[in-house]
């Protein structure tokens, strides 16, 4: 995994691709008068915090970066399949050139990935493997492998407390929507599977914490607190849910629990205990990697792959990047080392003595 990555802060880049992109396609390059290329950029929601604080500004600036005279075309679906469709159709009407298409519904969009390729516009399925299609690339993290770490991490913690057959785990899944929630959960049952037992297994539509919430109250309700030892939480917004409901219930230590994002939040219940681990995604190898990737095609090439990924119609050129579980003791060495977050902005007055304790000041 790449490291050192964000030696620019955030709230630079952000500044930067402000003004950088663009909401109209088919400007005029003013150094040849051909028409400069435009990239369409479609994020899926805005609940989780990485789409709008990371993935969409560093896309923006690599494209920059990369290519002056792109136009980037920027739209996020607010976890609303139809209004994607619409984003995606008013992009290819305005004559978008590349689409780089992170779906709310990746099972459902094959139809507009073919209007694209019959305009002859390319696609890269952005962090969910479209499904029902073949196109250009996909760019994600290997997300079994995802899957795996959060349930070794939940086993490992389990173990050391004493408490993996003392009782019941609870699995809050993502939505169904989304292929990579699968393979997350096919993953964390590979490792699961036969040493702890699940008393409840749950999807949650929209990925939403408060959904997570309710679904981890209707665990307890069913199970009884003292009989829930731990929970396998697929991302960190729905732990932040999950927490929540135990704390209501009057857990007076929490069972371990696992996320994914590293979000803020998630940071510093690591630091203070609540939440036992998180899954650290280098988010800007994945959308520096998809800007090259449409820059590149942009221009007319179409560089090679190194793997690919059957989505049940098609063998999609991938590229598939690695995720890194990150516990208390882990924080300092990946999520500050790589700026993902300044030490000021996860050591606030309520973590302070848990920053210390884990070296980060």
């Amino acid at each position: 995994m790449h490291r050192g990555w964000l030696a620019v802060p955030l709230l630079a880049i952000l500044a930067t691709t402000a003004c950088g992109s663009t909401n109209t396609a088919g400007s005029q390059d003013s150094q040849d008068g051909k028409e400069a290329p435009t990239i369409a950029l479609f994020l899926p929601e805005s609940k989780t915090t990485r789409y709008e604080a990371f993935d969409r500004p560093l896309f923006e600036a690599k494209v920059k970066q990369l290519c002056a005279e792109c136009n980037v075309l920027y739209n996020n679906a607010d976890q609303d399949a139809a209004k994607q469709q619409q984003q995606v159709e008013a992009a290819l009407t305005q004559g978008a050139d590349i689409l780089v298409l992170d779906a709310v519904d990746a099972g459902a969009v094959a139809p507009l990935v073919n209007q694209a390729k019959q305009k002859k516009i390319p696609v890269i399925a952005y962090d969910r493997l479209i499904s029902g299609i073949g196109y250009d690339y996909f760019v994600s993290f290997n997300n079994v492998r995802v899957g795996e770490m959060q349930g070794q991490a939940l086993l490992d913690a389990l173990t050391a407390r004493g408490t993996l057959d003392k009782g019941k785990i609870v699995m809050i899944h993502g939505a169904t929507t989304d292929p990579s929630s699968a393979d997350y959960k096919k993953g964390a049952h590979n490792v699961l599977d036969g040493k702890v037992e699940v008393g409840r297994e749950f999807d949650t539509p929209d990925w939403s914490p408060d959904k997570a919430q309710q679904e981890m109250e209707q665990a307890i309700t069913a199970l009884g607190r003292d009989n829930v030892v731990g929970v396998l939480s697929a991302n960190d917004g729905m732990a932040g849910g999950a927490i929540a409901a135990m704390k209501r219930a009057g857990y007076k230590d929490l069972p371990p629990i696992t996320g994914q994002d590293a979000e803020l939040a998630a940071v510093q219940r690591i630091l203070t205990g609540e939440q036992n681990m998180t899954i650290y995604l280098n988010i800007r190898t994945e959308a520096e990697k998809s800007a090259e990737l449409a820059v590149a095609l942009a221009k007319g090439q179409k560089p090679a792959a190194p793997t690919t990924v059957n989505n049940g119609t098609a063998d999609v050129p991938a590229f598939l990047l690695d995720p890194v579980a990150v516990t208390a003791d882990k924080i300092k060495d990946t999520i500050v080392k790589d700026g993902f977050y300044k030490a000021a902005d996860i050591c606030t007055a309520e973590v302070k003595d848990a920053c210390a304790k884990a070296g980060i000041e």
